[in-house]
């Protein structure tokens, strides 16, 4: 292995790399030209059949089966036009990864006669083996049938790889009973119950607003190394972090490089990724070095959810594949490397209508303003409601070890509006009353907009350490880890603010039945709602230990491991919330509860037997080799007749080597013993527990020892890539 660390550094130091980019091309000369949306769909379809596709995009209902006919072989002429031989049905199982299944258009009639054939049927619906999948239990092996189903309101698109083209058709992914197997159906099933309950809201204030979309903007953070350097580490293969290494002397302690200029090999990957997902219309707009050595941010134009959840699934698989082009390996682990910031992915969340009006943007009269502070305030009150929800929408093996960090939100979940916004809802909660009188209805004008200036310039410097932000006109979730796929946290957001806005309406038409005036009516329960979500926000530091103490003084939970954390998922307020809004099912959630706690596990386990495997076969042959060398240098000190002073630190470093090895050795067999136990518990749940708290903690113990040796082993018989060689070297 140490050979491969130094062909690797000598690869890196001698390969001339040519570099490109885009040449002369815009990018609006590119955008999309792979997507079957826009003008492309008004010139391969009929006017029947385009109506027809719109209208179910936008409704959200199943396109006619006489119309999917039009529409597939539409579809099939513009895809075979660019070199399109096979499609395949692209679906997001629960496995965190995206899953496909080439179909080749070309067939045989009954008489031997070749011809390519798209129609409606395989449009609409194909059939994966649901049992292959994680399925929590409602799939066994001898059920094997589950089905995708197009989604038409996410665009088809055609995914170049090589020499080859495929026509790919966003999808869901269900078991035979129709019970949701992915990420997508139950994300789809949140954007409509939101839907209707932020359009029943806004009838308050405009009648003529018919929908309500959720909007994403995501902020992607990745790490980005040399492969050579990569494939020489076992644990960065087979785990996508480094569960040894010690930190180099310099780190990112001078925070010389975020923002600082992008390094010339990367800047060729970023281009290189950017133009195939310019050609799938992913709209990426920024990138920059972020803040540690060899972190980089991208980041899009807002989209719809299901969308902007499409792309950035997409995005990710596009830059594993382009980083290979270049011989790069892009990391997208929420902690690759120990000592320096782990990667998270930012949610920007907000509620636009039909209408064109952002619901979390202020507006310009008092009725905007109200309608403003109505969603401003119902969608704190969700995460107040249920917080322990979202942070169960975020738990991960790979996320525990960001959170909390200093680097990333804490896994206390709480919410940051800004000093301006503080003060309107503490104005309301004193300023409304239970009866109105004529002098108090002078709040109704909340005047916010006079102070947009102040309010954007307050959140210029927000608040980086709050896991749920409010940034000028969107609410920002910070707590999402880099490898997630966003729909986990989407889904959880969109159910619990439907919720909350429908027991909103019921509370506010009970007032108005009683008499009271709906703009009143409107104020006094928001009032309310400011007064019972107020814990939940902090506009401190959210990384202070007295920030961890005032949490807990306010009932506040602080799950700091995933298994804890899935717990919310099992809980009575989570069926309520998910059934009564159509999400999942009792079955679906107990099975998704199950599927994660199962990743968990697996996750530890992989990452335990790699370790151990590196400790035996990497790092301890390495030390004992080294303090052979040393013991023979003692010998040869001693023949020389010389005083024991002359050898004594090599003796001193023997006597360390061995107790690291010995430790490292007793640690790894510990550990090992530990995974059996917990591979006979049948209950996951406790399989899990088993896992967080009697097998990870060798890891710190192993690791602690093992970068010792790092240190003190002559550097040329060092197995593994370091630190300072896999963030500095490019």
């Amino acid at each position: 292995m140490s050979s491969l660390r130094f062909q690797a550094l000598q690869t890196l130091a001698g390969e001339e790399r040519k570099i490109t980019g885009y040449g002369d091309k815009k990018v609006t000369s590119i955008f999309a030209t792979n997507v079957f949306s826009g003008r492309t769909i008004r010139e391969y379809l009929s006017d029947e059949a385009y109506k027809s596709l719109m209208n179910s995009a936008k409704s959200g209902l199943r396109v006619e089966r006489k119309m999917a006919d039009q529409v597939a072989a539409g579809m099939k002429v513009w895809a075979e036009e660019r070199g399109v031989t096979h499609f395949t049905h692209w679906f997001q199982p629960l496995t965190g990864t995206t899953a496909e299944k080439h179909d080749s258009f070309f067939t045989l009639k009954s008489d031997g006669t070749a011809l390519e054939l798209f129609d409606g049927e395989a449009l609409i619906q194909q059939e994966p083996d649901a049992s292959s999948f994680p399925n929590g239990g409602i799939r066994a092996t001898f059920e094997a049938r589950g089905y995708t189903a197009w989604d038409p309101s996410s665009p088809a698109f055609i995914m170049e790889a090589g020499s080859g083209k495929t026509l790919c058709i966003p999808t869901i992914f269900i078991a035979y009973n129709g019970e949701s197997l992915d990420y997508k159906a139950p994300l789809l099933k949140s954007v409509a119950a939101l839907n209707k309950a932020a359009v029943d809201v806004c009838h308050y204030f405009d009648k003529n607003i018919n929908k309500v979309t959720a909007t994403l903007g995501w902020e992607q953070e990745y790490f980005v190394i040399d492969e050579a350097l990569a494939n020489a580490r076992p644990d960065l293969l087979m785990c996508g972090r480094t569960l040894l290494g010690h930190s180099p002397a310099k780190g990112q302690q001078l925070e010389d490089h975020y923002f600082g200029s992008i390094p010339e090999r990367v800047f060729a990957f970023m281009q290189d990724f950017e133009q195939e997902a310019y050609k799938l219309g992913i709209p990426l707009h920024t990138r920059h070095n972020e803040v540690a050595p060899s972190q980089f941010e991208c980041a899009p134009i807002f989209e719809e959810v299901n969308i902007a959840v499409d792309h950035n699934t997409l995005l990710m698989d596009i830059m594993n594949k382009v980083a290979k082009r270049h011989k790069l390996k892009a990391l997208l682990h929420e902690k690759p490397f120990a000592g320096v910031n782990g990667s998270g992915k930012h949610n920007n969340w907000s509620m636009a209508t039909d209408t064109g009006i952002n619901l979390l943007s202020p507006g310009k009269t008092p009725r905007t303003n109200l309608m403003f502070l109505t969603f401003f305030v119902n969608t704190i009150k969700a995460v107040h409601d249920y917080a322990d929800l979202l942070r169960a929408s975020i738990a991960s093996a790979n996320n525990d070890h960001r959170l909390g960090a200093n680097e990333a939100p804490p896994a206390i979940i709480s919410v940051y509006v800004g000093k301006y916004l503080s003060e309107v809802l503490d104005e309301v909660e004193t300023r409304v009353k239970e009866k109105f009188t004529e002098q108090d209805e002078v709040i109704l004008k909340l005047d916010i907009h006079k102070q947009i200036p102040e309010l954007l310039m307050d959140n210029t410097d927000r608040n980086r350490t709050s896991p749920f932000a409010f940034t000028g006109n969107k609410f920002e979730f910070r707590a999402v880890g880099s490898s997630a796929n966003c729909a986990s946290p989407m889904l959880v957001l969109n159910t619990i603010v439907s919720e909350t806005l429908k027991q909103f309406k019921i509370d506010v038409d009970a007032l108005i039945d009683k008499g009271e005036r709906k703009e009143i009516a409107i104020l006094q329960i928001l009032r309310n709602y400011i007064s019972d979500s107020k814990k939940i926000r902090f506009e401190g530091d959210n990384y202070s230990e007295e920030w961890a103490e005032e949490a807990k003084r306010r009932g506040l939970n602080n799950f700091k491991t995933t298994p804890e954390a899935l717990d919310a998922y099992s809980s009575e307020k989570a069926k309520y919330v998910f059934l009564n809004n159509g999400i999942f099912s009792k079955r679906e959630l107990d099975a998704r509860h199950e599927i994660m706690l199962e990743e968990y596990v697996k996750k530890v386990q992989i990452e335990a037997r790699v370790l151990g495997y590196i400790a035996t076969n990497h790092i301890l042959p390495a030390a004992i080799n080294y303090q052979n060398v040393l013991i023979q240098n003692v010998k040869g000190l001693k023949d020389l007749h010389l005083s024991e002073y002359a050898y004594k630190a090599q003796l001193n470093m023997v006597e360390v080597i061995s107790g690291h090895i010995q430790s490292i050795n007793n640690n790894v067999e510990a550990m090992i013993e530990a995974r059996k136990i917990a591979n006979r518990i049948v209950d996951v749940h406790k399989r899990a527990l088993q896992y967080c708290h009697s097998i990870k903690p060798y890891f710190d113990k192993i690791r602690y020892n093992a970068d010792k040796l790092e240190l003190i082993v002559d550097d040329s018989q060092w197995p593994l890539p370091k630190y300072r060689e896999l963030l500095f070297m490019r």
